[in-house]
């Protein structure tokens, strides 16, 4: 598992006690949290990410939206059968994107703006790395042949296994 989201049990405040933190990144490097407060719960509350050294960045979409790309990052990264690309250009990930289903959600993680795409089978996740970077792609699959969408797009692939 890449990150997780922690269980009732493990809960804890950040280090300044303002925030409840309900999810870590495996090793540690940054977390997720809620606004910790005495009042009433709110419905569907902003997420804010931390890194620890660093001020919180509220996600973009609230809880409700953030577990679905959650759920759908944890995916694609613990997928038995894996595509990964890293420096793409626009034009490349607009064709790996021709076949799949935008998922209609705000980015995801405001370190790199992730956004989702799907496939029966496969979830494919595209961070904007920002400045010269590009692009990074990966996608999980369910079983190799759900990666046949993306074996004719011209990407060099540093993972396929399709």
């Amino acid at each position: 598992m890449q990150n997780r989201v922690l269980p009732l049990s493990k809960l804890q405040t950040d280090p300044k006690g303002e925030m409840l933190v309900f999810g870590e990144e495996n090793q540690g490097g940054f977390f997720w949290s809620l606004l910790w407060t005495l009042d009433g719960a709110e419905a569907d509350p902003t997420v804010w990410f931390r890194e620890y050294d660093e001020p919180a960045i509220a996600e973009q979409e609230p809880l409700n939206g953030f577990l679905i790309q959650f759920s759908l990052y944890e995916a694609s990264m613990g997928a038995e059968y894996r595509a990964v690309s890293h420096s793409l250009t626009g034009g490349q990930v607009d064709r790996l994107a021709e076949e799949l289903l935008p998922v209609p959600l705000l980015p995801f993680w405001p370190g790199a703006p992730t956004r989702f795409y799907v496939a029966p089978g496969l979830v494919l996740h595209v961070s904007d790395e920002g400045g010269d970077n590009g692009f990074s792609a990966w996608a999980g699959a369910s079983h190799r042949s759900a990666l046949a969408p993306l074996a004719d797009v011209p990407v060099e692939w540093d993972r396929f296994d399709g």
